[in-house]
């Protein structure tokens, strides 16, 4: 079986490989919102690459499209274990946080990630949301009025147990100072009109310097500061009617004058002139890291890729385009492996294509990639690009052209399961150009992949495509045998859609086996293909793993549903039967 090797070497390229497939199998039932089966497939690619932050992060927004947003921030924060930088772990992170109600903390990360990337419209939006939602929570100062109503008798009685406690303290005070009066009158001396000093008001903190200097000093809790002489204006919370009204005030009082202390600190600690220096230092290495373009490039690279796994496939290509541009332009003395980057981003132009339906631009930009891979003999890029042209070829119902393209890839592949899906979509083809045994050979090829991988899902597949093949072929008792067992798959997998369409598929076959059918068929078909070798059918087929349930689950026939009732299916069966020959007439007559 191709991807089976002898030597170490070998077999840790077919456990590479095997993560790469895993990994796109993932990003495809992304695109297809098949959420739980994109996760399954980057759990098990991580097992294959533990810590692989691209797959983290992935794996993350699906916990988060199913509602556990748990799962998804501990895939996030596994994602920054070793580059707390990583934009896309920051953005799940908060992401994450945010749907676990946390906002105050997801807002903390949408800064950091907006500080890292100013430019990305989504850190803004979360910055955004989440601030709005902790508006929504706690609401603004001028929407908070509070109301003395209610049972206030605890309040009250405090009050009236304060008022006795001063009368009586008064009228103590009265009677001592009265016998030292008395005392004093006998030679003690005092000073004439001294008095008690009344107890002076809290002022007002007030801060040293114009606006924009605390701001700039202050940073983030200049917002604080904005926030509580907010609430000093309003009069109904920092009043004096009440002890809570002068309570709030006396916290504001306290809040306004520790910020006011943190920022003569920093103030002295670093000037506004070193503040200024540090910041010219700070635009200076921006401006050299922008001249580096092998790290610019790098950085698009990621981007695009990006891009194209959340589906934004026009700013994908723009992007691809202007990097392209720039990299034609540069040597290879100034841009190392300047032959594997055009080669990449040729095959994202590629893809980004095939998604917007231009097939002519995706297949030139492929065939780019893989002339330059032959040209600089670059095995994967390679492999990568035949892969990639037979999508082309498939979707624009060009079959044998596909087939041609994807066997010069078989002896590239990597793992069992690389190989079953090649030998699967090759046998699609066939099946679609009416080359039914050539189509069960390959079904059969794949199924046997399949087994080696020990992947249900693509023995379900193969098992299929080996079933349609010879119910093509008329012999329906090889095809019973095989619905049979993609039947019994389809159960393990719990696969309800597809049991049922398998249910029904193998009725009609059981139907036609009492009915006697199918035998003299044979002979016809092979005559059919002989005389039409290369007839492409009209429909198209997704190159991706996952294509093939779709497949199933549409059969064309609607099979009966027991074989004692085979007999009032049989006048409909005749009749699609006299249309087939009536049409397969006309067609020869044509020719």
């Amino acid at each position: 079986m191709p991807g089976r090797h002898g030597d170490g070497d070998s077999q840790n390229a077919g456990e590479a490989g095997t993560f790469e497939t895993l990994r796109d199998e993932g990003e495809y039932f992304v695109h297809v919102k098949q959420f739980q089966k994109a996760i399954e497939s980057f759990t098990k690619a991580l097992e294959m690459s533990t810590g692989d932050k691209n797959c983290l992060v992935t794996r993350s927004k699906c916990w988060l499209q199913l509602g556990n947003a748990e799962n998804a921030l501990t895939d996030a924060e596994e994602a920054l274990r070793e580059d707390k930088d990583f934009i896309r772990g920051l953005y799940q992170k908060a992401e994450a946080l945010y749907q676990l109600g946390d906002f105050e903390t997801a807002l903390v990360f949408f800064h950091r990630g907006h500080k890292l990337r100013p430019e990305l419209q989504e850190l803004r939006m979360g910055i955004q949301k989440s601030e709005e939602a902790i508006n929504n929570s706690i609401g603004v100062p001028e929407s908070v009025k509070l109301q003395a109503s209610g049972d206030l008798s605890y309040f009250f009685k405090h009050e009236e147990q304060k008022e006795l406690a001063q009368q009586a303290f008064s009228a103590k005070s009265k009677t001592s100072y009265s016998d030292s009066k008395a005392k004093q009158s006998k030679g003690t001396y005092q000073k004439p009109g001294a008095k008690k000093e009344a107890k002076k008001e809290r002022e007002r903190p007030k801060s040293g310097g114009d606006s924009k200097t605390i701001k700039q000093l202050l940073g983030e809790l200049y917002g604080d500061k904005e926030y509580l002489e907010k609430l000093m204006k309003d009069k109904s919370l920092t009043g004096e009617k009440s002890p809570m009204e002068r309570d709030i005030k006396h916290k504001v009082y306290d809040g306004l004058e520790y910020l006011n202390s943190r920022a003569d600190f920093w103030r002295q600690q670093k000037p506004m002139y070193a503040r200024k220096r540090d910041k010219e230092k700070s635009r200076r290495s921006a401006k050299q890291q922008s001249r580096d373009p092998r790290s610019y490039i790098l950085r698009s690279l990621d981007e695009i890729e990006e891009d194209q796994s959340e589906g934004k496939y026009e700013q994908s290509l723009k992007k691809a385009q202007k990097v392209l541009k720039q990299v034609e332009g540069m040597s290879s003395d100034e841009l190392q492996n300047r032959a594997e980057i055009m080669a990449t981003l040729y095959s994202s132009i590629g893809n980004a294509y095939l998604e917007m339906n231009n097939f002519n631009r995706s297949m030139e930009y492929h065939e780019r990639d893989l002339e330059l891979s032959r040209e600089h003999d670059l095995e994967d890029a390679k492999s990568r690009a035949l892969d990639n042209l037979g999508r082309v070829y498939a979707r624009k119902g060009s079959f044998q052209k596909a087939i041609d393209v994807w066997c010069e890839k078989i002896p590239m592949s990597k793992s069992p399961l690389e190989s079953a899906w090649l030998f699967h979509e090759i046998g699609r083809c066939h099946l679609e150009l009416n080359q039914y045994v050539d189509a069960r050979d390959n079904g059969r090829k794949a199924l046997e992949a399949a087994k080696e991988a020990e992947d249900d899902t693509w023995k379900l597949h193969a098992s299929v495509l080996v079933a349609q093949s010879e119910v093509k072929n008329g012999e329906l008792q090889a095809a019973a045998s095989s619905f049979e067992e993609s039947l019994q798959i389809a159960k393990d997998l719990e696969d309800n859609v597809a049991e049922q369409a398998i249910k029904k598929a193998l009725d009609e076959v059981n139907g036609k086996i009492v009915r006697g059918e199918g035998d003299d068929e044979d002979e016809d078909t092979d005559k059919k293909t002989e005389q039409r070798p290369g007839t492409a059918g009209s429909a198209k087929i997704e190159s991706r793993p996952g294509s093939t349930e779709r497949e199933s689950r549409s059969t064309k026939k609607t099979p009966s549903s027991d074989r004692k009732s085979s007999r009032e299916y049989t006048d409909s069966s005749e009749e699609e039967q006299k249309t087939e020959e009536t049409k397969e007439k006309e067609q020869e007559v044509a020719e």
